[in-house]
């Protein structure tokens, strides 16, 4: 995951969730994203 763009990683992110794709590759997303200090850029769903 490291190779990929914060963009593609974001992506990558919400297209996980729209599919809801394993619980747990979504939380290695997740952790990736914290990694990076990129979570403000998470936008939350209501």
């Amino acid at each position: 995951m490291r190779k990929l763009s914060d963009e593609l990683l974001l992506d990558s992110y919400y297209k996980a969730c729209q599919l809801k794709l394993n619980s747990e590759f979504i939380r290695l997303i997740e952790m990736e994203i914290h990694r990076r200090s990129l979570t403000h850029r998470i936008k939350v769903s209501s």
